[in-house]
This record gives structure tokens, C-alpha cells and sequence, in this order.
């Protein structure tokens, strides 16, 4: 007998052929629909049940050139995957339906139909597929609104029936019709309605992301993001993005289809609270996938809108403080140097650098489509500008993470000085993802020499305030998160302080006798970078660190976790090295702590080994204890 396929099966996403024209995949089943008619006509054996399939074979063909007629006339517009998906089901069927008339063109005779195995139940499971397909394209037919000019039918509706093809998976029907009506949709209501529906189907689970993605629901998303004139579609379209883009391949496909340039578009020119939610996208993009995403950001310059939004209302303030210090002697100075540099009419009074350079950049992003004027921005209401501070601050932080080149257009566009500023006036989570932004910069400084020379050289007024604001975190703040964050970015410009800046090494002293050893630890860890060899000022650091009294919390930091005792450990032996002479380090019986470290430690470590050895061997020189027993015992 015959084995025909089940009626719920349905075709896998791979094996559909997205690069063939649509018209050319429609064309095929119309085409075999009217070879099985002409072989219905000729059937010499199961007459009847050969004309009947032949009727429900013309009925598929009607509706298959209806849907022609209509791709044809909306091929600029037309979602294509449900369309594709289910005729290459009816192809399927009706390619067993012309298998199956044509063996009862032949000769009937006993014979053959016994060599044939031919029955009236294989008619029966066709007609059954036949009825499914049919079932499909009316489905399609009335997501689609291809009778849209009857006056009964309502080309707003969603279609939220089920299909026989996704009878077993009811999420991707709903997918389907929710995007044909967001990508084909007449009514922009309708459409808005539709994209919160497929936002909502995104929230629930991977799965739901995962379908929504491969079968075409972002290009029309981002088609919605385009309602330039509504702020409510592309709220909906940047939150159903934002609810999909949790997953690198999934941030790629909105990448591949050219998004970045549209959300770039649409966060500096859009009203404030369209801005939070493009700003929120950023943030996730670059978060999940940091290498494409960031990158196409960049290259789009997505860095200088990010900046002049977080740094608006430092503006607005900056008039103010010129009118209050218009009158100062530094002002006048100023402006009597200017005038001798330039000379006669030419001169014109110039605003201090941080307003000029806020200014230019404002003046980038400061009047959008949407009448988001500096007045517009003022009338919001304050958490729409806390919330706008905090999505962009959190974006800058995602598109530093491990990128030098946008860390560096951040310091280019003055970010690190309204970073700086907001972590001086802000509290809560603005202030966390400040922090967290300058802590990925300094990382991306500390492994590139030119970013560091050009943001935190030592007459950088920006770099200067950033270490404050970093310093202030690390004494002030309770929380713990903050502070591990501030230590790191320090131990990051280790190299950028003189041997004069002592002010950096205190605070970092001070948190190796704090109850949280994590805090601790790291404190160890920056101070290490203050000492290592590769610091040219590594003697000078060592000296203050010991003048601080940073040896006896050191040495109670090694009774803490590995971690704790291997940082703390490397730290203690370059003081040694660097300062093996100071009395602070004998009084502390340094030797002697080195002498009971861990064996089991230091065999997992075997640079540390070498480490403790060189320490005890400088201890004992300068302190008259180096016993050669003792070396000897550390190298067994």
C-alpha cells in the first residue's frame, strides 16, 4: 500500500527554499494541480474517486492563483514565510496525488491492480491531505485578507485560528499572523497591537524567540521602529526587538538586516521616551553579542547620541554656573590672553572647554521629528529622564566591554567626563552603570598604551575627575559591587600616577582590613599592578604602600580564601623585592610568613614558588636572615 504522509506534518524550516522567487515556488503547485486534473480526465480504473480528487485539486489551484494574483499586486510588501512554508506542503501533496492518478491511467485489470496495491483507503488518506491543504491556504487566505475589498471582511482582524499545518505547534501560527499583520497591515493600530502581541510571545520563552526570529519577525519589526510619526509603533517594535535580542545569533540576524543603522536613526531623533527604549536595545545588543553588535555600532557612531542624552541636563546647568563666575579674576585672566593671542575685532569671549564641548555635542542630537526640542525635554517628567540616563549609561557600558576603539571614541566625545559628573551627583543604579563604564574603559586602557596617554594623562581635566569620583566610590560607598569596581579601574591606571600621588594608594591600603575579604582581595590585586616590575615607579609605590601600613592587613588577608592568599602573596613579595630594606617589613616577620606558606599552593602556582623565593632571598639580605637552608627547603 501506499505511504502517504500524516496530516499534521510539517515541512522543517531548513528544507525551505527562502532564495527561490516567490512566484516560481507558487507557480509549482498550480502547475502539478493541472497535470493531475488532465490525468484524472484519462483515468481508466477508480473513476470516480479519481474525479474527485480532480475537484478538490481545482479547488486548491483556485486559491493557489488567488494568492498569486495578490503577491503579485503587494510583492513589495508581502510576508513570505507562511505562504512558502505551506505551499511547499500543498506541493508535497500534490506531487503524491499525481504519483497516484497516473498508475490508474493504465490498464485496468486484476492484475495490474493486484502489482499496483491500489485501494479505495489510499483515495481516502489523499482526500484527507487535500482537505488539510485546502485548510492551509484558506488560512492564508484570510491572514493575508486577500478578499480585503468584500465589504464583510475586516482587514484589521488577526487571524488567531489554527491551520492543519500547525496544528502540533500553535505558536507558530500565532507567529504568522501576528507578523503579516505588523509587516501588511493597512491600519497602524492594528499593527502596534500586533507587534505588543509578538513582544509578549518573545517575553514568555527561548522557543517563542527562536520561531519569531526564523520565520521573518524581525524585518518587520524593524519596518514598525520606521513609524517615525508614532511613538507608540516604535515603542512596540524597540520592546518586541528588545525581548527577542537575548541571544548572540539572534542579535546578529537584526544586525544582518540592517538595523543598526535604523535604531542608530531613530534613538537621535525620537521623543525621550522613544529614546529609553532605543537606548535599552543598545544596551542588549552589544550585551549579547559583544563582537558584530558592537562593532556595527561603532562604525555607526551610536557613541556621540549616547553621551549628549546622558549629559543633557549638565547643559542646561552650565549657563548658570557661567553667569555666577562671569566676574572671577581666573576669568578675567582668561579672557585677557585670549584677546592678546588674537588680537583686535578678531577676539570673540569663548565658554569654558566642558560647556563648549557639551554644547557641540547637544547641538548633534538636540532637535528630533518628534518636537523633542531642549524645551520638549524639559517638560518630561523626571523619571522619564532618570530612566533615559540609566538605559544610556548602561549602553555605554555594554559597548566599552572589551573594545578599545569605542572606549576610545567614548573619551573623544568628553563621555568620561559626563560619566564622572553623573557619579559625583547620582545614587542607585545610574550611578552603578557609571561606574561600571569607566571601569570598562580603564581595562581597555590598561592593555592600550595610546587610549591611556589620551584620556588619563595627567592634565586631563576628564581623567582627573574620573580618579576623584573612583576614589570617593572606594571610601564611601557600601556597596560592595561599587567598590570592586572603583579598585579595578585604579589597579588599571596604575601606570598613569607619578610618585607624588599617593592620594590613590590610602583608600586602596584601607580596604585590606575591611570585613569583605572579596573587597579586600581586589584591593590586593590593584596594588600588585602599582608594584609590579613593569611599573617604572614600582619602588616609589612600594614605599608608600608600607609607609600606609598595608603589611599587616596583608599578612591576615592570606588566612582568607585561595584567591585572597595568592593575590595578597604576590603582593607581599613584591614589596620585598621592591623594598626589602624597610623595618616595617622585619617587624612584620615577613620571612617567617613567607617561610609557612602552603606547599600545596605554591605547587599549583610554580611562578609564585619562584616569587616567594626571590622575596626571602632580598628579606635576607637586607635583614641578615637569608639561611641557604631555608632557600633550600622553598625549592624542594
Amino acid at each position: 500500500m501506499t505511504k502517504l504522509p500524516t496530516p499534521a506534518t510539517v515541512i522543517p524550516a531548513t528544507l525551505i527554499d527562502d532564495e527561490k522567487p516567490l512566484e516560481e515556488q507558487l507557480s509549482e503547485p498550480i502547475v502539478l494541480a493541472e497535470r493531475v486534473r488532465e490525468l484524472a480526465n484519462e483515468s481508466t480504473s477508480f473513476i470516480h474517486d479519481c474525479c474527485e480528487l480532480a475537484k478538490y485539486v481545482d479547488r486548491l489551484a483556485h486559491m493557489l492563483r488567488s494568492l498569486v494574483r495578490f503577491t503579485t499586486a503587494n510583492s513589495s510588501a508581502i510576508y513570505d514565510r507562511p505562504l512558502r512554508r505551506i505551499s511547499a506542503e500543498v506541493s508535497r501533496t500534490l506531487h503524491r496525488t499525481h504519483t497516484l492518478v497516473r498508475k490508474c491511467r493504465r490498464r485496468s485489470t486484476f492484475f495490474h491492480r493486484l502489482v499496483k496495491l491500489i485501494t479505495a483507503a489510499d483515495f481516502r488518506k489523499l482526500l484527507s491531505l487535500l482537505d488539510n491543504s485546502a485548510a492551509d491556504l484558506r488560512w492564508l487566505i484570510s491572514v493575508f485578507h486577500v478578499d480585503a475589498n468584500d465589504d464583510n471582511v475586516n482587514n484589521d482582524d488577526v487571524v488567531l485560528s489554527l491551520p492543519p499545518i500547525a496544528s502540533n505547534d500553535p505558536i507558530l501560527a500565532w507567529v504568522w499572523s501576528y507578523t503579516a499583520t505588523v509587516q501588511m497591515g493597512s491600519s497602524l493600530p492594528a499593527r502596534i497591537e500586533a507587534g505588543h502581541e509578538i513582544g509578549f510571545l518573545a517575553r514568555d520563552n527561548d522557543r517563542n524567540k527562536k520561531i519569531i526570529v526564523e520565520e521573518g519577525g524581525v524585518p518587520p519589526l524593524l519596518r514598525l521602529l520606521k513609524e517615525m510619526n508614532s511613538a507608540e509603533a516604535q515603542i512596540t517594535a524597540a520592546t518586541a526587538l528588545y525581548n527577542v535580542a537575548n541571544d548572540g545569533d539572534r542579535v546578529r540576524v537584526i544586525v544582518d538586516c540592517l538595523g543598526v543603522p535604523l535604531i542608530v536613526q531613530v534613538l537621535g531623533d525620537s521623543p525621550m521616551r522613544v529614546q529609553v527604549k532605543m537606548a535599552e536595545l543598545v544596551a542588549r545588543m552589544a550585551e549579547f553579542d559583544g563582537g558584530v553588535a558592537r562593532e556595527e555600532f561603532g562604525r555607526e557612531n551610536v557613541i556621540r547620541p549616547l553621551v549628549s542624552l546622558l549629559s543633557f541636563e549638565m547643559l542646561e546647568d552650565e549657563p548658570e554656573l557661567m553667569k555666577k563666575n562671569h566676574h572671577s579674576i581666573h576669568s578675567i585672566v582668561q579672557i585677557n590672553r585670549e584677546k592678546e593671542r588674537l588680537g583686535g575685532e578678531s577676539w570673540k569671549p569663548k565658554l569654558n572647554s566642558s560647556y563648549s564641548s557639551f554644547s557641540s555635542l547637544y547641538s548633534d542630537v538636540g532637535v528630533s521629528k518628534g518636537g523633542q526640542t531642549r524645551k520638549g525635554r524639559g517638560n518630561e517628567s523626571a523619571e522619564v529622564k532618570m530612566e533615559l540616563k540609566i538605559s544610556c549609561a548602561k549602553a555605554l557600558w555594554m559597548l566599552s566591554k572589551d573594545s578599545v576603539i569605542n572606549s576610545h571614541r567614548i573619551t573623544e566625545t568628553k563621555g568620561l567626563l559626563s560619566l564622572a559628573k553623573l557619579i559625583e551627583r547620582e545614587t542607585g543604579e545610574l550611578r552603578k552603570n557609571c561606574v561600571m563604564a569607566v571601569m570598562e574603559i580603564t581595562l581597555a586602557a590598561e592593555s592600550n598604551a595610546d587610549l591611556r596617554r589620551s584620556a588619563f594623562k595627567t592634565s586631563s581635566p576628564a581623567g582627573k575627575a574620573v580618579v576623584v569620583q573612583l576614589l570617593r566610590v572606594i571610601k564611601e560607598s557600601s556597596d560592595p559591587v561599587l567598590q570592586i569596581a572603583a579598585i579595578k579601574s585604579i589597579g588599571c591606571l596604575s601606570r598613569t600616577f607619578s610618585a607624588k600621588e599617593t592620594r590613590v594608594i590610602g583608600p586602596l591600603v584601607e580596604q585590606l582590613s575591611r570585613n569583605n575579604h572579596e573587597v579586600g582581595t581586589e584591593a590586593a590585586v590593584a596594588l600588585a599592578k602599582f608594584v609590579d616590575p613593569e611599573n617604572f615607579l614600582c619602588h616609589e609605590h612600594s614605599k608608600a604602600i608600607i609607609e600606609f601600613d598595608g603589611v599587616v592587613p596583608l599578612l591576615r588577608l592570606l588566612r582568607e580564601s585561595e584567591r585572597a592568599q595568592v593575590n595578597g602573596l604576590v603582593l607581599l613579595c613584591h614589596l620585598a623585592i621592591n623594598a626589602g630594606n624597610s623595618e616595617a617589613l622585619e617587624r612584620a616577620r615577613l620571612l617567617t610568613a613567607l617561610e609557612g606558606t602552603d606547599r600545596n599552593l605554591t605547587a599549583q602556582y610554580p611562578q609564585l614558588r619562584e616569587l616567594i623565593v626571590k622575596a626571602m632571598y632580598h628579606l635576607g639580605l637586607y635583614h641578615g636572615d637569608a639561611h641557604p637552608l631555608r632557600q633550600t627547603s622553598m625549592r624542594v
